[in-house]
Protein backbone atom coordinates (compact mmCIF):
# COMPACT_ATOMS: atom_id res chain seq x y z
CA UNK A 1 0.00 0.00 0.00
CA UNK A 2 1.59 3.37 -1.34
CA UNK A 3 1.00 6.18 1.67
CA UNK A 4 0.32 9.96 1.07
CA UNK A 5 2.37 10.50 3.64
CA UNK A 6 5.60 8.52 3.13
CA UNK A 7 6.98 7.86 6.30
CA UNK A 8 3.72 5.71 6.99
CA UNK A 9 4.03 1.77 7.47
CA UNK A 10 2.78 -0.03 4.71
CA UNK A 11 -0.15 -2.97 6.23
CA UNK A 12 2.56 -5.82 4.86
CA UNK A 13 4.90 -4.41 7.56
CA UNK A 14 2.22 -3.38 10.27
CA UNK A 15 1.22 -7.21 9.87
CA UNK A 16 4.57 -8.46 10.84
CA UNK A 17 4.34 -6.53 14.51
CA UNK A 18 3.52 -9.46 17.33
CA UNK A 19 0.08 -7.64 18.01
CA UNK A 20 -0.72 -7.98 14.55
CA UNK A 21 0.09 -11.71 14.46
CA UNK A 22 -2.20 -11.95 17.51
CA UNK A 23 -5.00 -10.33 15.29
CA UNK A 24 -4.69 -12.97 12.68
CA UNK A 25 -4.64 -15.69 14.89
CA UNK A 26 -7.62 -14.66 16.82
CA UNK A 27 -10.04 -13.12 13.61
CA UNK A 28 -7.82 -13.95 10.48
CA UNK A 29 -6.11 -12.43 7.63
CA UNK A 30 -8.70 -9.99 6.73
CA UNK A 31 -9.68 -8.97 9.87
CA UNK A 32 -6.53 -7.92 10.44
CA UNK A 33 -5.64 -5.77 7.43
CA UNK A 34 -9.05 -4.48 7.49
CA UNK A 35 -8.19 -3.18 11.25
CA UNK A 36 -5.00 -1.82 10.52
CA UNK A 37 -6.19 -0.06 7.43
CA UNK A 38 -8.20 1.58 9.41
CA UNK A 39 -5.42 2.94 11.61
CA UNK A 40 -3.69 3.92 8.93
CA UNK A 41 -6.16 6.28 7.67
CA UNK A 42 -7.35 7.44 11.51
CA UNK A 43 -3.33 8.54 11.37
CA UNK A 44 -3.49 9.88 7.48
CA UNK A 45 -6.23 12.52 8.38
CA UNK A 46 -4.51 13.42 11.68
CA UNK A 47 -1.78 14.04 9.62
CA UNK A 48 1.35 14.90 12.18
CA UNK A 49 4.52 14.84 12.33
CA UNK A 50 7.37 12.29 10.74
CA UNK A 51 7.48 9.41 13.03
CA UNK A 52 10.01 6.63 13.21
CA UNK A 53 8.21 4.14 11.39
CA UNK A 54 8.62 0.83 13.40
CA UNK A 55 7.50 2.46 16.57
CA UNK A 56 4.57 3.62 14.16
CA UNK A 57 3.59 0.10 12.96
CA UNK A 58 3.98 -1.51 16.71
CA UNK A 59 1.36 2.01 17.80
CA UNK A 60 -0.78 0.75 14.75
CA UNK A 61 -1.07 -3.01 15.03
CA UNK A 62 -1.85 -2.17 19.08
CA UNK A 63 -4.70 -0.05 18.17
CA UNK A 64 -5.81 -2.88 15.50
CA UNK A 65 -5.50 -5.36 18.36
CA UNK A 66 -7.45 -3.04 20.75
CA UNK A 67 -10.17 -2.15 18.20
CA UNK A 68 -10.64 -6.29 18.21
CA UNK A 69 -11.75 -6.31 21.57
CA UNK A 70 -15.15 -7.85 22.59
CA UNK A 71 -17.53 -5.95 23.39
CA UNK A 72 -18.76 -8.20 26.44
CA UNK A 73 -16.01 -8.45 28.94
CA UNK A 74 -15.86 -9.68 32.43
CA UNK A 75 -16.38 -6.58 34.96
CA UNK A 76 -15.17 -6.76 38.11
CA UNK A 77 -18.09 -5.37 40.96
CA UNK A 78 -17.18 -3.12 43.30
CA UNK A 79 -20.34 -1.01 43.24
CA UNK A 80 -21.77 -2.79 46.56
CA UNK A 81 -24.76 -3.55 44.57
CA UNK A 82 -25.45 -7.42 44.34
CA UNK A 83 -27.87 -7.87 41.64
CA UNK A 84 -26.35 -5.08 39.28
CA UNK A 85 -28.86 -4.96 36.22
CA UNK A 86 -25.70 -2.88 33.99
CA UNK A 87 -23.56 -5.97 34.97
CA UNK A 88 -25.39 -8.84 34.35
CA UNK A 89 -27.21 -9.84 37.69
CA UNK A 90 -26.61 -12.29 39.38
CA UNK A 91 -23.30 -14.38 38.92
CA UNK A 92 -23.13 -18.20 38.59
CA UNK A 93 -22.07 -20.03 41.66
CA UNK A 94 -19.27 -22.35 40.56
CA UNK A 95 -21.62 -25.61 39.57
CA UNK A 96 -23.41 -23.86 37.47
CA UNK A 97 -20.49 -22.33 35.14
CA UNK A 98 -18.95 -26.12 35.06
CA UNK A 99 -22.52 -27.24 33.53
CA UNK A 100 -22.38 -24.84 31.43
CA UNK A 101 -19.28 -25.59 29.78
CA UNK A 102 -20.06 -29.27 29.73
CA UNK A 103 -22.99 -28.90 27.52
CA UNK A 104 -21.34 -25.88 25.34
CA UNK A 105 -18.85 -28.16 24.45
CA UNK A 106 -21.01 -29.95 22.33
CA UNK A 107 -24.14 -32.26 21.85
CA UNK A 108 -26.16 -32.48 24.89
CA UNK A 109 -29.64 -34.34 25.31
CA UNK A 110 -31.69 -30.62 25.73
CA UNK A 111 -34.85 -32.54 23.91
CA UNK A 112 -33.65 -36.02 23.81
CA UNK A 113 -35.20 -38.81 26.17
CA UNK A 114 -31.78 -41.15 27.07
CA UNK A 115 -34.18 -43.84 28.31
CA UNK A 116 -36.86 -44.52 24.98
CA UNK A 117 -34.35 -42.45 22.36
CA UNK A 118 -37.57 -41.01 21.54
CA UNK A 119 -37.78 -36.75 21.80
CA UNK A 120 -38.18 -35.20 24.68
CA UNK A 121 -38.83 -31.86 26.73
CA UNK A 122 -35.61 -29.03 27.59
CA UNK A 123 -38.32 -28.64 31.06
CA UNK A 124 -37.29 -32.62 31.86
CA UNK A 125 -34.48 -30.87 33.79
CA UNK A 126 -35.89 -28.08 35.64
CA UNK A 127 -39.27 -29.94 36.23
CA UNK A 128 -38.61 -32.35 38.74
CA UNK A 129 -36.76 -29.12 40.70
CA UNK A 130 -39.76 -26.46 40.47
CA UNK A 131 -42.07 -28.96 42.07
CA UNK A 132 -39.04 -30.20 44.33
CA UNK A 133 -38.61 -26.71 45.82
CA UNK A 134 -41.99 -24.91 45.90
CA UNK A 135 -44.38 -27.35 46.25
CA UNK A 136 -46.21 -27.03 43.10
CA UNK A 137 -47.41 -29.59 41.13
CA UNK A 138 -45.71 -28.48 37.67
CA UNK A 139 -43.02 -25.98 36.45
CA UNK A 140 -41.77 -24.52 33.50
CA UNK A 141 -38.88 -21.71 32.58
CA UNK A 142 -38.69 -19.38 30.03
CA UNK A 143 -36.20 -16.58 28.99
CA UNK A 144 -36.88 -14.09 31.49
CA UNK A 145 -39.70 -13.15 34.11
CA UNK A 146 -41.61 -11.06 32.17
CA UNK A 147 -41.66 -12.94 29.65
CA UNK A 148 -43.22 -15.81 32.24
CA UNK A 149 -45.96 -13.05 33.24
CA UNK A 150 -47.02 -11.95 29.35
CA UNK A 151 -47.20 -16.02 28.22
CA UNK A 152 -49.00 -16.97 31.84
CA UNK A 153 -51.88 -13.82 31.24
CA UNK A 154 -51.86 -14.84 27.22
CA UNK A 155 -52.70 -18.83 28.08
CA UNK A 156 -55.06 -18.35 30.63
CA UNK A 157 -57.30 -14.78 29.80
CA UNK A 158 -56.58 -13.50 26.71
CA UNK A 159 -59.55 -12.14 25.35
CA UNK A 160 -60.99 -11.73 28.61
CA UNK A 161 -60.24 -9.61 31.97
CA UNK A 162 -57.69 -9.39 34.55
CA UNK A 163 -58.20 -7.86 37.81
CA UNK A 164 -55.10 -5.81 39.04
CA UNK A 165 -54.61 -3.33 41.95
CA UNK A 166 -54.06 0.29 40.29
CA UNK A 167 -50.74 0.40 43.32
CA UNK A 168 -48.97 -2.98 41.21
CA UNK A 169 -49.46 -1.21 38.07
CA UNK A 170 -45.63 -0.29 37.98
CA UNK A 171 -42.77 0.62 35.37
CA UNK A 172 -39.77 -2.07 35.66
CA UNK A 173 -36.22 -2.36 33.71
CA UNK A 174 -35.54 -0.12 30.88
CA UNK A 175 -38.95 1.67 30.83
CA UNK A 176 -41.17 -1.19 30.20
CA UNK A 177 -44.54 -1.36 32.66
CA UNK A 178 -46.68 -3.70 34.08
CA UNK A 179 -49.76 -2.27 32.17
CA UNK A 180 -48.24 -2.27 28.56
CA UNK A 181 -46.55 -6.09 28.95
CA UNK A 182 -49.77 -7.27 30.36
CA UNK A 183 -51.92 -5.81 27.28
CA UNK A 184 -49.89 -7.76 24.56
CA UNK A 185 -50.74 -10.51 25.96
CA UNK A 186 -55.02 -9.66 25.14
CA UNK A 187 -56.18 -9.84 28.22
CA UNK A 188 -57.83 -6.90 29.36
CA UNK A 189 -56.82 -4.95 32.54
CA UNK A 190 -59.49 -4.12 35.01
CA UNK A 191 -57.80 -1.80 37.61
CA UNK A 192 -59.23 -1.87 41.26
CA UNK A 193 -58.11 -0.08 44.38
CA UNK A 194 -56.13 3.49 44.38
CA UNK A 195 -52.62 3.90 44.76
CA UNK A 196 -52.00 3.38 48.49
CA UNK A 197 -54.61 1.37 49.45
CA UNK A 198 -56.75 -1.90 47.53
CA UNK A 199 -58.92 -4.12 49.43
CA UNK A 200 -60.47 -7.62 49.21
CA UNK A 201 -63.83 -5.76 48.72
CA UNK A 202 -62.13 -3.99 45.88
CA UNK A 203 -61.48 -7.50 43.70
CA UNK A 204 -64.92 -8.86 44.60
CA UNK A 205 -66.87 -6.11 43.10
CA UNK A 206 -64.62 -6.55 40.17
CA UNK A 207 -65.58 -10.03 39.31
CA UNK A 208 -67.44 -10.44 36.46
CA UNK A 209 -68.52 -12.87 34.02
CA UNK A 210 -65.64 -11.94 32.11
CA UNK A 211 -62.81 -12.69 34.48
CA UNK A 212 -60.17 -15.13 34.02
CA UNK A 213 -57.64 -13.99 36.47
CA UNK A 214 -56.73 -12.26 39.57
CA UNK A 215 -53.30 -10.85 39.50
CA UNK A 216 -50.76 -9.43 41.80
CA UNK A 217 -47.70 -8.22 41.20
CA UNK A 218 -45.16 -7.25 43.39
CA UNK A 219 -43.70 -3.77 43.11
CA UNK A 220 -40.26 -4.69 42.97
CA UNK A 221 -38.52 -0.89 43.51
CA UNK A 222 -40.80 0.27 44.42
CA UNK A 223 -42.24 1.36 47.91
CA UNK A 224 -45.38 3.26 49.19
CA UNK A 225 -45.17 3.71 52.59
CA UNK A 226 -47.68 5.16 55.57
CA UNK A 227 -51.48 4.87 55.14
CA UNK A 228 -51.32 1.64 52.59
CA UNK A 229 -53.43 -1.84 52.33
CA UNK A 230 -52.91 -4.88 50.21
CA UNK A 231 -54.44 -7.99 49.91
CA UNK A 232 -52.34 -10.55 51.09
CA UNK A 233 -51.48 -13.78 49.10
CA UNK A 234 -53.78 -16.14 50.78
CA UNK A 235 -56.73 -13.73 50.88
CA UNK A 236 -56.62 -13.35 46.87
CA UNK A 237 -55.97 -16.99 46.55
CA UNK A 238 -59.26 -18.15 48.96
CA UNK A 239 -61.61 -15.58 46.67
CA UNK A 240 -60.25 -17.33 43.58
CA UNK A 241 -61.36 -20.13 44.45
CA UNK A 242 -64.51 -19.32 45.67
CA UNK A 243 -65.60 -17.57 43.04
CA UNK A 244 -63.66 -20.20 40.49
CA UNK A 245 -61.22 -17.26 39.13
CA UNK A 246 -57.50 -18.58 38.33
CA UNK A 247 -55.05 -15.96 40.77
CA UNK A 248 -51.30 -15.01 39.29
CA UNK A 249 -48.75 -13.89 41.44
CA UNK A 250 -45.30 -12.71 40.34
CA UNK A 251 -43.27 -12.41 43.73
CA UNK A 252 -40.32 -11.14 40.77
CA UNK A 253 -36.97 -11.83 43.06
CA UNK A 254 -37.32 -15.83 43.29
CA UNK A 255 -36.85 -16.01 46.65
CA UNK A 256 -37.55 -19.44 47.40
CA UNK A 257 -37.93 -19.56 51.13
CA UNK A 258 -39.05 -16.57 53.62
CA UNK A 259 -34.97 -15.21 55.02
CA UNK A 260 -34.95 -12.79 57.82
CA UNK A 261 -32.16 -11.28 55.61
CA UNK A 262 -35.08 -10.13 53.67
CA UNK A 263 -37.79 -9.90 55.34
CA UNK A 264 -40.67 -8.14 53.50
CA UNK A 265 -39.89 -9.71 50.30
CA UNK A 266 -42.44 -12.05 48.89
CA UNK A 267 -40.87 -16.01 48.64
CA UNK A 268 -41.94 -18.22 46.01
CA UNK A 269 -43.00 -21.40 48.13
CA UNK A 270 -45.30 -19.50 50.58
CA UNK A 271 -47.00 -18.39 46.91
CA UNK A 272 -47.81 -21.72 46.10
CA UNK A 273 -49.11 -22.99 49.53
CA UNK A 274 -51.23 -20.09 49.87
CA UNK A 275 -52.95 -21.38 47.07
CA UNK A 276 -51.84 -19.36 44.31
CA UNK A 277 -52.68 -20.85 40.99
CA UNK A 278 -49.63 -19.94 38.80
CA UNK A 279 -46.93 -18.28 40.75
CA UNK A 280 -43.87 -16.28 38.75
CA UNK A 281 -40.19 -15.51 39.61
CA UNK A 282 -37.04 -14.80 37.94
CA UNK A 283 -34.30 -16.74 38.22
CA UNK A 284 -31.48 -14.58 37.87
CA UNK A 285 -32.21 -12.26 41.36
CA UNK A 286 -32.36 -13.49 44.70
CA UNK A 287 -32.38 -17.26 42.94
CA UNK A 288 -29.01 -16.55 41.97
CA UNK A 289 -29.11 -18.28 38.49
CA UNK A 290 -29.07 -16.91 34.64
CA UNK A 291 -31.63 -15.21 33.27
CA UNK A 292 -34.57 -16.90 33.34
CA UNK A 293 -38.37 -17.04 34.12
CA UNK A 294 -40.15 -19.87 35.99
CA UNK A 295 -43.61 -20.25 36.09
CA UNK A 296 -45.13 -23.17 39.17
CA UNK A 297 -48.07 -23.99 39.81
CA UNK A 298 -51.08 -25.78 39.29
CA UNK A 299 -50.52 -29.05 36.78
CA UNK A 300 -53.37 -28.09 34.41
CA UNK A 301 -52.99 -24.22 34.43
CA UNK A 302 -49.24 -24.65 33.73
CA UNK A 303 -50.10 -27.47 30.98
CA UNK A 304 -52.17 -24.93 28.99
CA UNK A 305 -49.48 -22.19 29.39
CA UNK A 306 -47.09 -24.88 27.87
CA UNK A 307 -49.24 -25.73 25.00
CA UNK A 308 -49.77 -21.86 24.56
CA UNK A 309 -47.88 -20.65 20.86
CA UNK A 310 -46.35 -18.27 22.60
CA UNK A 311 -44.20 -20.48 24.89
CA UNK A 312 -42.25 -21.22 21.64
CA UNK A 313 -40.63 -18.20 21.36
CA UNK A 314 -39.88 -17.24 24.83
CA UNK A 315 -38.36 -21.15 25.18
CA UNK A 316 -34.87 -20.91 27.88
CA UNK A 317 -32.27 -22.13 25.45
CA UNK A 318 -29.62 -25.35 26.29
CA UNK A 319 -27.21 -23.32 28.16
CA UNK A 320 -29.54 -21.55 30.50
CA UNK A 321 -31.19 -24.66 31.14
CA UNK A 322 -27.86 -26.15 31.97
CA UNK A 323 -26.93 -23.06 34.10
CA UNK A 324 -30.74 -23.12 36.41
CA UNK A 325 -30.63 -26.86 36.89
CA UNK A 326 -26.91 -26.74 38.47
CA UNK A 327 -28.56 -23.54 40.87
CA UNK A 328 -31.33 -25.07 41.51
CA UNK A 329 -29.99 -28.22 42.48
CA UNK A 330 -27.84 -26.12 45.02
CA UNK A 331 -31.17 -24.65 46.63
CA UNK A 332 -32.25 -28.16 47.98
CA UNK A 333 -29.89 -27.76 50.60
CA UNK A 334 -30.66 -23.93 51.73
CA UNK A 335 -27.15 -23.93 54.04
CA UNK A 336 -24.92 -25.07 50.72
CA UNK A 337 -27.24 -22.71 48.61
CA UNK A 338 -25.88 -19.99 50.96
CA UNK A 339 -22.42 -20.50 51.08
CA UNK A 340 -22.44 -21.72 47.22
CA UNK A 341 -24.43 -18.90 45.14
CA UNK A 342 -22.78 -15.65 45.12
CA UNK A 343 -25.99 -13.63 45.49
CA UNK A 344 -26.60 -15.41 48.68
CA UNK A 345 -23.39 -15.59 49.95
CA UNK A 346 -22.71 -12.04 49.53
CA UNK A 347 -25.35 -10.76 50.80
CA UNK A 348 -25.02 -12.94 54.31
CA UNK A 349 -21.05 -12.30 54.44
CA UNK A 350 -20.05 -11.13 57.72
CA UNK A 351 -19.11 -7.78 57.75
CA UNK A 352 -15.76 -8.38 59.26
CA UNK A 353 -14.49 -10.67 56.11
CA UNK A 354 -16.00 -7.34 54.19
CA UNK A 355 -14.13 -5.69 55.86
CA UNK A 356 -10.73 -7.15 55.69
CA UNK A 357 -11.15 -7.04 51.90
CA UNK A 358 -11.35 -3.56 52.18
CA UNK A 359 -8.82 -2.93 53.96
CA UNK A 360 -6.22 -4.98 52.01
CA UNK A 361 -7.33 -3.47 48.80
CA UNK A 362 -7.10 -0.06 50.83
CA UNK A 363 -3.32 -0.98 52.09
CA UNK A 364 -1.97 -2.09 48.94
CA UNK A 365 -3.23 1.43 46.81
CA UNK A 366 -2.96 3.91 49.24
CA UNK A 367 -6.40 4.52 49.92
CA UNK A 368 -8.70 4.58 53.17
CA UNK A 369 -11.30 2.35 54.58
CA UNK A 370 -14.48 3.57 54.64
CA UNK A 371 -18.01 2.10 56.05
CA UNK A 372 -20.80 1.81 53.00
CA UNK A 373 -23.83 0.50 52.63
CA UNK A 374 -24.45 -2.19 50.23
CA UNK A 375 -28.20 -2.86 47.91
CA UNK A 376 -29.30 -5.84 46.83
CA UNK A 377 -30.32 -4.24 43.31
CA UNK A 378 -31.86 -6.05 40.50
CA UNK A 379 -35.43 -4.16 41.44
CA UNK A 380 -35.47 -6.29 45.22
CA UNK A 381 -35.74 -4.88 48.44
CA UNK A 382 -34.82 -1.07 47.99
CA UNK A 383 -34.97 -0.24 51.21
CA UNK A 384 -32.72 -2.96 52.63
CA UNK A 385 -29.20 -1.21 53.62
CA UNK A 386 -26.06 -4.19 54.31
CA UNK A 387 -23.67 -2.94 56.27
CA UNK A 388 -20.32 -2.96 53.83
CA UNK A 389 -16.90 -1.27 53.74
CA UNK A 390 -14.65 0.21 51.04
CA UNK A 391 -11.83 1.34 50.19
CA UNK A 392 -12.01 5.18 49.09
CA UNK A 393 -9.80 6.74 46.38
CA UNK A 394 -9.77 10.91 46.09
CA UNK A 395 -11.35 11.21 42.45
CA UNK A 396 -12.42 14.67 42.22
CA UNK A 397 -13.10 14.47 38.77
CA UNK A 398 -13.56 11.03 38.03
CA UNK A 399 -10.49 10.46 35.60
CA UNK A 400 -9.77 7.24 38.22
CA UNK A 401 -13.00 5.73 38.03
CA UNK A 402 -12.63 6.09 33.95
CA UNK A 403 -9.51 4.66 33.68
CA UNK A 404 -10.01 1.40 35.69
CA UNK A 405 -13.12 1.12 33.22
CA UNK A 406 -11.11 0.99 30.16
CA UNK A 407 -8.19 -0.92 31.52
CA UNK A 408 -7.13 -4.37 30.68
CA UNK A 409 -9.20 -5.21 34.16
CA UNK A 410 -12.00 -3.62 33.64
CA UNK A 411 -13.29 -2.13 38.31
CA UNK A 412 -16.45 -0.74 38.38
CA UNK A 413 -17.32 1.32 41.32
CA UNK A 414 -19.27 4.26 42.31
CA UNK A 415 -18.07 7.24 42.94
CA UNK A 416 -19.34 10.20 45.61
CA UNK A 417 -18.41 13.78 46.39
CA UNK A 418 -15.50 13.35 44.32
CA UNK A 419 -14.19 10.06 46.17
CA UNK A 420 -14.37 6.61 44.36
CA UNK A 421 -15.66 4.22 47.07
CA UNK A 422 -14.24 0.25 45.59
CA UNK A 423 -17.13 -1.57 47.55
CA UNK A 424 -15.68 -4.76 48.84
CA UNK A 425 -19.06 -6.68 49.70
CA UNK A 426 -19.48 -7.30 46.26
CA UNK A 427 -16.10 -8.73 45.45
CA UNK A 428 -14.18 -11.55 46.47
CA UNK A 429 -10.93 -13.04 48.29
CA UNK A 430 -10.04 -13.96 44.48
CA UNK A 431 -10.58 -10.80 43.38
CA UNK A 432 -8.13 -8.46 46.04
CA UNK A 433 -5.07 -8.99 44.14
CA UNK A 434 -7.09 -8.05 40.40
CA UNK A 435 -8.49 -5.17 41.79
CA UNK A 436 -4.82 -3.50 43.34
CA UNK A 437 -3.34 -4.49 40.06
CA UNK A 438 -6.30 -2.16 38.35
CA UNK A 439 -5.74 0.78 40.60
CA UNK A 440 -1.84 0.43 40.17
CA UNK A 441 -1.99 0.28 36.68
CA UNK A 442 -4.89 2.98 35.91
CA UNK A 443 -3.11 5.60 38.57
CA UNK A 444 -0.18 5.00 36.17
CA UNK A 445 -1.53 5.98 32.86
Amino acid sequence: MTSELGWLPSVDRVLREPAAQLLAARAGHDVAAAAIRRALDAVRLDGGQEEDRDALARLIAQRGLAEDQPVLRPVLNATGVIVHTNLGRAPLPVEAVDAVQRVARGYANLELDLTTGQRGSRQDALEPLLRELTGAEAGIAVTNNAAALVLSVAALAAGREVVVSRGQLVEIGDGFRIAELVATSGARLVEVGSTNRTTLADYERAIGPETALLLRVHPSNFRVVGFTDEVAIVELAALGRDRGVAVLDDVGSGLLLPDQLFAGEPAVRPSVEAGATITCFSGDKLLGGPQAGLIVGRAAQVAAIRRHPLARAVRIGKLATAALEATLRLHRDPVHARASIPVLRMAHEPLAAVRDRATRIADAVGGTVVETEARIGGGALPTLAIASAACALVDPHGMLAASLRSGAIVVVGRTKDGVLLLDARTLDDADVDLVVAAVLAASAR
